[in-house]
C-alpha cells in the first residue's frame, strides 16, 4: 500500500464512506495533506489516529509509569531534579537501559546520549527515538550540549591527550558498560583511530556512571576514562576534551503536560539553571527546553 491514500484509497483503507471522510476532512479532525488541488492521507498518521482513539479494556489500560528519570547520568540533572521539586526519582544505568525503562513503562522520562558508529553524531538521539517502533508517542526535548573527554589523574601524568595516547602508552582505561553513550563514544574515537579497543589495557568492572568512573581514577585503580567535564571537575580531576555531544530527555506525550515533568522542565528555564551549567563548565544550554521531536 503507498505511504499517501487517495480520498478513494483511505476511505477504503478506514472502511468509511468517502463523505464521511470529506467530513472528517472539513472539520480538521483527520490527518491530510492537500497536493495539486487533492487531498492525501498519509498511512502511518492514520495508524496513529485510529490507535489515538481506541477504547480499551481496564486490564489492557496502561499503567502509569513510575516517577523515574532512567538513563545516563549528569551532574547537572541531579542537581536539577533536587532544586525543581519534581519529585522525580534519577535511576542512572546507561542510554540504552533508559530507553528500555521508558519502553517498558519503568520510567517517566529517558536520559540519553547516543553517538553513531560512524558518521557525525548530530541527531543521533532523535534517530534512535524516530526508529523505535514501541515509541510512537514519544516526546525529545533538549537538555543540554556537553563535552565528553578523557578524565585523568591531576597534573595529567601520563600526558595523554587522545585515544591514540591510551593505546600508545598503555594507559589503563576503565570502561562504562555495554549501552552507556560514553561507552558508544569511545568506541567510535577507537574505530575512528584505527584502534582494536581489545588491544587497551582494560582494568576493573565497567563504571556504571560517570563518576563511579572518576573516582576509579581518583583512587588509582585506573589511570583514564571517558566522562563529561563536570564530572571530572566535581572529583578534583583533569579532563582532556575529545567530543561535544546532545544530552536529551524522551517522555511519552501523555506524561509530558504531569506535574513533575513540567516542574524539571520549567526550571531548565530560569536563570539558575543556566548560572549552575556556567559553574559546572562543559555545557552549553542555548537550547535547553526546545522540542526536538515529537512524534
Amino acid at each position: 500500500m503507498r505511504e499517501y491514500l487517495t480520498t478513494a484509497e483511505a476511505a477504503d483503507y478506514l472502511r468509511l464512506g468517502e463523505r464521511k471522510l470529506y467530513e472528517l476532512v472539513a472539520e480538521e479532525r483527520i490527518p491530510c495533506t492537500k497536493a495539486t488541488g487533492k487531498w492525501l492521507f498519509p498511512k502511518s498518521l492514520l495508524d496513529r489516529w485510529l490507535a489515538a482513539g481506541m477504547s480499551l479494556p481496564a486490564e489492557l489500560t496502561p499503567l502509569a509509569a513510575p516517577p523515574v528519570m532512567a538513563g545516563s547520568h549528569d551532574p547537572l540533572l541531579e542537581w536539577a531534579l533536587r532544586e525543581s521539586g519534581s519529585g522525580l526519582a534519577l535511576l542512572p544505568e546507561g542510554s540504552e537501559a533508559g530507553l528500555r525503562r521508558l519502553r517498558d513503562s519503568e520510567a517517566t522520562i529517558a536520559c540519553i546520549h547516543l553517538h553513531h558508529v560512524d558518521g557525525p553524531d548530530e541527531g543521533a538521539n532523535a534517530a534512535a527515538v524516530a526508529a523505535d517502533s514501541a515509541l510512537t508517542d514519544a516526546v525529545l526535548i533538549a537538555f543540554v550540549r556537553r563535552e565528553q573527554g578523557l578524565v585523568v589523574a591531576p597534573r595529567n601524568p601520563l600526558a595523554l591527550s587522545a585515544i591514540a595516547d591510551v593505546a600508545a602508552k598503555r594507559a589503563r582505561l576503565v570502561e562504562r558498560q555495554a549501552g552507556a553513550g560514553a561507552q558508544a563514544l569511545l568506541l567510535r574515537l577507537a574505530r575512528q583511530s584505527g584502534i582494536d579497543i581489545g588491544a587497551l589495557v582494560r582494568v576493573g568492572p565497567p563504571a556504571r556512571t560517570g563518576d563511579d568512573l572518576a573516582l576509579a581514577v581518583r583512587e588509582g585503580r585506573a589511570d583514564c576514562g571517558v566522562a563529561t567535564r563536570a564530572v571530572a571537575a566535581t572529583r578534583g580531576l583533569d579532563f582532556l576534551s575529545l567530543a561535544w555531544e546532545s544530552f536529551d530527555l524522551v517522555v511519552r506525550r501523555r506524561d509530558y503536560f504531569e506535574e513533575r515533568p513540567q516542574a524539571l522542565l520549567g526550571f531548565m528555564r530560569t536563570p539558575a539553571f543556566t548560572a549552575r551549567a556556567a559553574a559546572l563548565g562543559g555545557y552549553d544550554p542555548a537550547e535547553t527546553g526546545r522540542v526536538l521531536l515529537n512524534r
